[in-house]
């Protein structure tokens, strides 16, 4: 195989979860929903909150590479839900949605073998879609360990051990 395919299937991988670390779908399966909006022992935001900042960071990065127009929110207010904001149901639903359709997205970025990972991106010369596509890894599998430690500290319906 060469060092383009190898990439490719470990980066592929690394987005997915499910190797060293637990996959998005896994972590949010069976989460009760009477506890989405439950604040986070000591710190700023909500259950929610913590999915939402995903979704928006896992866009930002996406709309990124996509788009030389993108201008990203700013930081941090911008990555985050207002405190006190809360979440029925269906908009968790429709963040875990829109989180798994931007992350398909990037695997498709990922999958095209018309990617160049190591090029300056056009509209950023001092980023590469490489580093990009690891910012998305790091930073979500970073979310999910946060998001499975809360769920298991507080017995927020937890999950089968991993």
């Amino acid at each position: 195989m060469n060092s383009d395919k190898v990439i490719r299937k470990e980066l592929l991988a690394l987005l997915r979860g499910g190797e060293a670390h637990m996959s998005f779908d896994w972590a949010v399966s069976g989460f009760p929903m009477k506890d989405i909006n439950n604040r986070v022992p000591n710190g700023s935001y909500r259950v929610w909150h913590l999915l939402e900042h995903m979704r928006i960071a896992q866009w930002d990065i996406l709309e990124f590479v996509r788009d030389p127009g993108h201008v990203s929110p700013s930081f941090p207010d911008g990555y985050w839900p207002q405190p006190d904001e809360t979440a029925m149901p269906a908009l968790w639903r429709k963040t875990v949605k829109n989180i798994n359709a931007d992350l398909k997205a990037v695997l498709e970025i990922v999958e095209d073998p018309k990617t160049d990972f190591f090029s300056p991106i056009p509209h950023a010369k001092g980023y590469t879609i490489f580093r990009e596509i690891l910012l998305v890894a790091d930073h979500n599998a970073y979310h999910i360990a946060e998001l499975v430690s809360l769920r298991r500290v507080l017995n927020m319906k937890p999950i089968k051990e991993y």
